[in-house]
């Protein structure tokens, strides 16, 4: 068998270089794509001689390095960074318990700081919590509930970037049933609280009826399983609705659904899932996920086709990979590793099915996309469990087998409790070259801007092949498709050009979930996948989209309304309405956008005096200049101000231009605060105060804006553009300045890869 030669795209290999690679002590790259691939495949390949003494190890890994080098299949990416170095935690998804006993939270917490400093994101439910003012009788005390538990993890994965190359990334969910749900819904309305995780409600069957029926739903207290209070079942689906429509979260799990395909209910019931929603786990659970590019298992000819013998290739190579994946990680918790080895559980999924769809002519939103997609997903998954039943009969089935639903008369025995699962391929789809997990296309053309700030339109490979091919190939009709966002109703393109390349917001919120509905009926654990939703679409449209996805047997539905969250990207201003914009409409719309707060700041406190009281002013820097200013004050209207403050500085508004129309805000009493220096300066507002704190941040400690004791220039020159660049992220990745998607329920750059899950 010869090597696969590998060919990456400049965005694969800056991606590699940036966050998967081996780095020396001084963070270059000590280590090419094609010895991280060789590293991966040979410490995979390892894991045979467990079950076979003699196993042929290097021409295992030759297999397991063509599978990859071809960009067939991709594991997870921790099995990428990890395999074959010290850290050795090759896992993606992890669910955590958190009960209600203070020690078993915190233990919880620490357990989370380890897995997500191993690269794992992390699940939890809260719903075991005693709700808000409940008593604690050992303390006589009262709770403080599930919201302000799931603010110690938040910080927990606030100081902790996962394994130095993966951003923390969490999921919350608490039942419908719980006292606090209503807190908990509302709890993402603030963008600076819990920004590093997604949250999600777990409906039952039993609600859902009760809110088509108009009656009302019980809240119970589980710590005792008292019934609280009753609301009104519609009124509470209606709080989700209207938060999922304003921001995009909550979102929605059928939990009654998720545990009716719990292979091991013996083992308890599954209360949660991992980040994105798509591998629901036990506590202490684990899954490895990997995924089989779409995009390669076409044959390319006059009239293209499925190569299904390459795809079942693919799939019994890809399962025997991720089951020695199992066995060769090393968990950072004992309690994991014995769950993990007693189901054995794995997740192949797929990526670039876009792709796919269009090298066979077929449009996204058609029925004969749907009937495709069922036939490939059912096609992988019964080819993923023979390849399952034919390692169980060599390594035997997984432990946990006997006692599990999968043991029927008759049924051969399985090596994992469960085979599939359509995870989130972000970064993976960038060095695959292909488009993301099963979603449509973002967009057909990506803005890049390169180090002398030329601006570059880089085009979709599959539409500049026809387009050309086609003879309807233009410079001006690039720009034009870049402006607008969509080719659909464009004259100059073919309609059946127009048909078989939508965009994600071209394609109607029910295709959306009918594809994941297609998907998800052979899939064994869940599909991540995003129903995209124009800025026009009301909250009615949101309920019926929810309501389908439970009809349609989804096991959960994310949805995203343009523009409904402020640290969202628009490389595409016109979506969805294909209305053109010119440049600098689309300059000006970025620098209207606030960008996301940054995760490390570096600042000073100052003590101020003001006519209302002491203040405590913090300001805050980046890499941009100042970006935030809190204000600490027995006066509540300070803190909404300097949350005006922080947003307009996030917004790309002038510290100068800020400080100005602060000196502004004047009040009949005034007092002096003394500068390090010794010098007086007369304040006459709070207002005033947090002008001086930011002044003085900015040009040093003698800064005494318009009132000192002596003569001072009112507004000191700034630094200049060079010095102090005010570079607005409002639509841009915060690492290189590309365009972010959203997507599979993460913000990703195609650009870097950077991604961003919460």
């Amino acid at each position: 068998m010869e090597k696969v030669q590998l060919e990456l795209s400049k965005n694969a290999r800056v991606v590699l270089e940036k966050r998967y690679l081996k780095k020396d002590p001084q963070g270059k790259p000590c280590e090419t794509p094609e010895d991280m691939f060789w590293r991966v495949a040979r410490d995979i390949a390892s894991a045979d001689r467990l079950y076979d003494e003699k196993a042929d190890i290097e021409f295992l890994a030759l297999n397991f390095y063509n599978l990859m080098a071809s960009l067939d299949f991709l594991p997870n990416s921790p099995t990428l960074m990890n395999a074959g170095r010290e850290l050795q935690q090759l896992s993606a998804c992890f669910v955590l318990p958190v009960e209600d006993d203070l020690s078993s939270i915190f233990e919880s917490v620490k357990n989370t700081a380890l897995i997500q400093q191993s690269g794992g994101g992390t699940g939890f439910a809260f719903s075991r919590l005693r709700p808000k003012n409940d008593v604690v009788k050992s303390t006589g005390g009262v709770a403080s509930g599930p919201v302000s538990f799931m603010r110690v993890f938040n910080m927990a994965t606030e100081v902790i970037k996962q394994g130095g190359t993966r951003r923390g990334a969490n999921m919350g969910i608490l039942h419908i049933s719980h006292p606090d749900i209503e807190e908990f819904i509302n709890c993402k309305n603030d963008p600076q609280e819990f920004n590093n995780f997604n949250i999600s409600v777990a409906l039952t069957e039993d609600f859902l009826k009760k809110v088509e029926e108009g009656t009302e739903h019980e809240l119970i207290n589980p710590r005792n399983g008292e019934v609280v209070r009753r609301v009104p079942a519609g009124d509470l689906f209606n709080k989700i609705v209207e938060n999922a429509w304003r921001t995009g979260e909550p979102g929605i799990i059928f939990i009654d659904r998720i545990n009716r395909d719990n292979p091991t209910p013996f083992l308890g019931d599954i209360e949660s899932t991992n980040p994105c929603g798509e591998q629901p786990l036990l506590p202490y659970e684990a899954c490895n996920l990997g995924s089989i590019n779409l995009s390669h298992m076409v044959k390319e000819m006059e009239h293209p086709e499925i190569d299904w013998e390459r795809m079942k290739r693919t799939v019994h190579l890809a399962v025997h990979f991720l089951d020695n994946v199992i066995d060769r990680s090393r968990f950072p918790i004992p309690k994991i590793s014995e769950m993990v080895k007693g189901n054995r559980k794995i997740g192949l999924g797929v990526m670039g099915w876009a792709d796919m769809l269009i090298k066979l002519g077929i449009p996204y939103d058609s029925q004969e996309a749907l009937d495709l997609a069922e036939q490939v997903m059912a096609f992988i998954d019964r080819e993923g469990k023979e390849a399952s039943r034919e390692l169980a009969r060599i390594r035997g089935p997984f432990p946990n087998f006997e006692k599990s639903v999968l043991n029927k008369p008759g049924s051969p025995p399985l090596r994992n409790a469960t085979v599939s699962t359509i995870a989130p391929t972000g970064t993976l789809s960038i060095i695959a070259g292909c488009s993301s997990g099963i979603e449509p296309l973002f967009a057909l053309i990506y803005e890049r801007n390169v180090l002398d700030k030329t601006r570059l339109l880089e085009v979709n490979p599959f539409f500049e092949k026809i387009a050309q091919k086609m003879g309807f190939y233009s410079d001006e009709l690039i720009e034009k498709i870049a402006r607008r966002g969509s080719i659909r109703g464009m004259e100059e393109v073919p309609r059946e050009v127009q048909a078989i390349f939508p965009t994600a917001y071209d394609v109607s919120p029910e295709y959306h979930v009918r594809m994941q509905a297609a998907f998800q009926r052979h899939t064994d654990n869940a599909v991540s996948k995003t129903v995209n939703f124009p800025q026009s679409a009301t909250i009615e449209d949101v309920r019926k989209v929810f309501m389908l996805a439970f009809k349609e047997g989804c096991k959960g539905v994310t949805i995203y309304r343009d523009k409904s969250r402020e640290e969202q990207v628009l490389s595409l201003p016109a979506f969805p309405s294909g209305k053109e914009i010119s440049l600098e409409e689309l300059s000006q719309t970025r620098h209207r956008m606030a960008r996301a707060r940054p995760k490390i700041t570096r600042g000073t406190t100052e003590r101020v005096e003001t006519p209302r009281g002491r203040i405590y002013v913090t300001v805050n820097e980046d890499d941009q200049g100042i970006c935030e200013v809190f204000v600490e004050s027995r006066d509540q209207e300070a803190d909404g101000l300097s949350r005006l403050i922080s947003l307009a500085l996030r917004a790309g508004v002038s510290p100068v231009e800020i400080i100005e129309q602060l000196w502004r805000v004047e009040s009949r009493e005034a007092v002096f605060d003394i500068s390090q220096d010794g010098t007086r300066v007369l304040v006459r507002s709070i207002a005033q105060g947090v002008a001086l704190a930011m002044g003085r941040r900015i040009w040093g400690p003698s800064y005494t804006g318009p009132y000192g004791a002596h003569e001072a220039s009112l507004f000191p020159p700034p630094k200049t553009e060079e010095d102090n660049p005010r570079k607005i992220m409002g639509g841009v990745c915060p690492e290189c300045g590309g365009i972010l998607e959203y997507s599979e329920g993460c913000l990703v750059c195609r650009n870097c890869g950077y991604s961003k899950c919460g």
